[in-house]
């Protein structure tokens, strides 16, 4: 949601309200200091050696005080804050329309997946009493124990982790380590390496060799440079804080965090679901994208059932880069993003076009065409549909 503006009309409320309250001590300041030396000529009146006329001192503090002019000072930077302070509000109510409704669409949607999405979004958050009274009070009761166990476990192992103790994260990475290898991730050395600096800083030298001969020894063919290094720090056990790798990956603390952050994305990815919550990747996208979806809707406020009936919105909603999961593929003739109705084509000549845009220059393919890119002449009948 576009917040610049909110954050502008914020500042400068704070400004005008900042600069009203300087104006405002500014003028106390002033009166206190008239009032302090009326007060100081009142108390010599008893003295007789220096009287002093009463009327004439409150006649002098009332054309003072006329001169400093009080309201007439506050008054400008009152108004201009009382001004802002109006117009904030209403930025506020028309910014975050309380009408989401407007963009809601009859979507028939499985109610028992909901539920399962979003208990599981409580469930990899470790909130697992939340989830549970989400569970019972959602009647899925059933299903509660198959979604809780798995990240019970990596909740577990995190705990564990924080405590610095890396067996049930070794337990784990090693029962899962054929699944490691295959998508590529070297989880189970660096867990090692932890538990080999972590033996080597309490100074245990041959403890660290042997554990070093079992444990790390059999990655060797695949990490020789990695335990090249782990085998350096061997001379300066009981010293490590003075060796050259004190300031490395090794020792550093936001290395048991790297770690840890892996180990979430792996175990995720073992379980079939993304390291990303689905359900806080849904909200966010709709923050980003409810905006221009509400200002289309005040277009279209009179055609709800054009709106219920659509199948792609007629304009752009931009979200970031971070909600583009997919290729998409735009055609460079229709200036149309593709679809399952109007797929990208492969053409001979290796350039793509939409298959709606073949369709049109080859006469639905009665002719053939030349290519917008290059000379090559297209027969549409053997273009060949792409998949990203």
């Amino acid at each position: 949601m576009e917040l610049d503006s909110i954050k502008d009309a914020f500042d400068r409320v704070t400004k005008k309200q900042k600069l009203s309250s300087s104006k405002s001590h500014e003028v106390v300041d002033q009166i206190h200091l008239e009032l302090e030396q009326v007060l100081q000529k009142i108390q010599l009146a008893d003295n007789p050696e220096c009287p002093v006329d009463l009327k004439s001192v409150f006649s002098e503090l009332k054309t003072k005080l006329k001169d400093i002019a009080p309201l007439t000072q506050l008054e400008s930077t009152q108004k201009e804050l009382n001004t802002a302070l109006t117009k904030y509000p209403k930025l506020v109510e028309k910014s975050f329309n309380p009408d989401i409704s407007k963009a809601y669409r009859n979507v028939d949607f499985d109610r028992h997946t909901v539920n399962q999405i979003i208990a599981s979004h409580f469930y990899r958050q470790g909130m697992f009493e939340l989830g549970d009274c989400f569970i019972s009070e959602a009647g899925e009761s059933e299903s509660a124990a198959s979604m809780r166990s798995p990240f019970q476990e990596m909740y577990q192992i995190l705990e564990a982790m924080k405590s610095r103790n890396l067996d049930p994260a070794l337990n784990w990475a090693l029962n899962n380590s054929n699944k490691l290898n295959e998508c590529g991730s070297d989880l189970l050395l660096k867990l090692h390496s932890m538990q080999f600096m972590e033996i080597l800083q309490n100074g245990d030298r041959h403890d660290a060799l042997k554990y070093a001969r079992t444990y790390l020894a059999p990655l060797a063919s695949n990490h020789l440079a990695e335990l090249q290094k782990l085998m350096a720090c061997l001379l300066w056990t009981g010293r490590l804080d003075c060796s050259p790798y004190s300031q490395s990956q090794l020792l550093s603390v936001t290395n048991w965090e790297k770690v840890a952050e892996e180990l979430i994305r792996q175990f995720c990815n073992f379980l079939g679901q993304s390291y990303e919550s689905p359900l806080g990747v849904t909200v966010a996208a709709g923050v980003q994208g409810l905006p221009p979806l509400l200002k289309f809707m005040n277009v279209m406020a009179g055609k709800k059932q054009e709106w219920q009936s659509m199948k792609q919105l007629p304009v752009p909603v931009e979200l970031g880069r971070e909600f583009q999961f997919h290729s998409i593929f735009v055609c460079p003739v229709s200036k149309e993003q593709s679809t399952e109705e109007n797929p990208p084509m492969l053409m001979l000549c290796g350039h793509v076009l939409c298959k709606q845009s073949i369709m049109k220059m080859s006469k639905n393919s009665t002719k053939s065409f030349k290519c917008p890119y290059c000379p090559t002449d297209i027969d549409a009948t053997r273009c060949r549909q792409l998949y990203f």
